[in-house]
């Protein structure tokens, strides 16, 4: 855990850090947002020392970081920027080693560390090992910074807005690929952007400064729900609830105890199940319960026979682990209200509808 109490930096006559108190939890990512000049980046700096604060105290598991030496400090947290800070007279082994070597790691240790690590951000060792930074595309070097910074392990890492000179194809891979070995290696992230949709993608906590003050501390959902103010407010946009079915997953909202029909049912009795839960359509299921299409109310109501004779294809599906966005892009995308949700094998789990997420986000404002 990262804890800072009253930290306050003060250049000459100019109060950057302006008594800011926060707790970054072991194992997350805290993301430090605010307009240019607000005191994020200083007040990252703070936390390796490479700013010292005026005042006030940080420790990282309880340690004062102030009673620990520099270097040793500074080795043991990973830091990533956003020019990546690569040596351009080494090997992209050699950068990634820098670390290791400088504790003493073994030398075959180190470099089977290397190789590990590029794999890991999805490099092949094989290919990048031996290459030099000027060899590398922007995304590359980003993401052999990001295995520079692990390379000794260190339980915490300090990011400096470490994408945003990646183009946004690109930024969207190194994302996921970050968040995917973050969900592995559990560090401890401080990670400063200027995008809030980066942000909210990959934030377990958001903290927002505003000349030097932190406004408000809280996770992404919260805050985009409940900004404090309207600095706020304004600073996470007007489609704040847009943004919030990143967060959300179709398991969430979706009806998990839905009827469903089997081929061999007669119309009558689809068109009676559907009439008494209030929906205008019903899913079809193989014989193991693998959605297979769906009837219509109308179809049912006006036809005669069974359900396999005259069910409809389902022309998309959706999985419960997928968020809102995703959900309602296919939605829009197919043109239709509702999607059935099945896990990775098929099989059926529920459903979700365009009425049930406005409803699930609504409801949320309504308790704040």
């Amino acid at each position: 855990m990262i804890r800072l109490e009253n930290v306050t930096k003060i250049f000459g006559a100019t109060t950057a850090v302006d008594n800011v108190s926060m707790e970054v939890p072991a194992g997350s990512v805290c993301v430090l947002l605010g307009p240019s000049g607000c005191g994020k980046t200083t007040t990252l700096k703070t936390i390796n020392r490479l700013i010292a604060p005026s005042s006030g105290r940080i420790s990282i598991d309880g340690k004062d970081t102030a009673a620990v030496d520099e270097v040793t400090l500074r080795r043991s947290i990973g830091y990533v920027i956003q020019q990546t800070g690569l040596f351009p007279n080494k090997t992209v082994e050699e950068n990634i080693t820098i670390v290791p070597d400088m504790l003493g790691w073994d030398r075959q240790r180190s470099r089977r560390r290397a190789a590990e690590l590029l794999e890991m951000v999805n490099l092949d060792p094989g290919v990048f090992l031996k290459r030099y930074p000027k060899e590398l595309s922007g995304g590359q070097a980003q993401r052999v910074g990001v295995a520079r910074a692990l390379a000794a392990d260190p339980p915490v890492l300090l990011m400096d807005e470490p994408f945003g000179a990646i183009d946004p194809i690109n930024r969207e891979v190194i994302q996921d690929e970050f968040m995917k070995l973050q969900a592995r290696l559990k560090k401890t992230v401080v990670f400063v952007s200027h995008d809030i949709d980066e942000a909210v993608k990959m934030a377990d906590q958001i903290a927002i400064f505003r000349d030097g003050r932190l406004i408000q501390y809280a996770a992404p959902d919260d805050l985009l729900a409940h900004p404090a103010n309207s600095f706020v407010a304004d600073f996470v946009g007007s489609d704040r609830t847009l943004k919030r079915l990143r967060l959300i997953r179709v398991a969430d909202v979706m009806d998990a105890n839905p009827g469903y029909v089997r081929a061999e049912d007669r119309l009558e009795a689809a068109a009676a199940k559907m009439e008494e839960a209030g929906h205008s359509s019903i899913v079809m299921v193989g014989p193991q319960g693998r959605a297979r299409g769906f009837v219509t109310l109308e179809i049912a109501r006006s036809r005669k026979g069974t359900v396999g004779e005259h069910y409809e294809k389902l022309p998309t599906v959706v999985s419960p682990a997928d968020d809102l966005r995703t959900a309602v892009s296919t939605m829009f995308a197919r043109d239709v209200s509702w999607l059935a949700c099945v896990d990775e094998d098929g099989f059926f789990k529920g459903y979700v509808t365009q009425r049930g997420i406005t409803h699930a986000l609504g409801a949320t404002y309504r308790d704040g």
